[in-house]
């Protein structure tokens, strides 16, 4: 099964939308958006951003789990990982999201 992206809508009506590996496993999640329209814009900023390793910030977390940032040209954030593990898990997360974020198909659940 192929990735996909699942837009949704929050209890306090802002806009997210999650990155799914085809097994299901969510790679990466967005910042809260005002508006519909501007979540979309930063799906597609995943799909023209993923594919490029300079734009993944690989970073450890206060309990020291490994995570990874991904982020746009303009060096914003565009999503965030979970923790990890392990090293080697964050980079399996980082390769999944450079093979699922150009091409996945985007689940409106708004």
């Amino acid at each position: 099964m192929a990735g996909k992206f699942e837009l949704k809508k929050s209890k306090n009506d802002k806009y997210f939308f999650s990155l799914l590996a085809g097994n299901g496993q969510i790679i990466l999640t967005s910042e809260m958006y005002e508006s519909k329209a501007s979540a979309v814009n930063g799906i597609e900023s995943v799909k023209k951003n993923s594919p490029d390793d300079a734009r993944y910030d690989r970073l450890t977390g206060k309990n020291d789990a490994p995570y990874f940032v991904l982020k746009a040209g303009n060096h914003q954030v565009i999503g965030n990982s979970q923790m990890y593990a392990s090293d080697s898990s964050r980079d399996n997360g980082i390769a999944s999201c450079k093979t699922n974020g150009p091409t996945a198909k985007v689940d409106d659940q708004t």
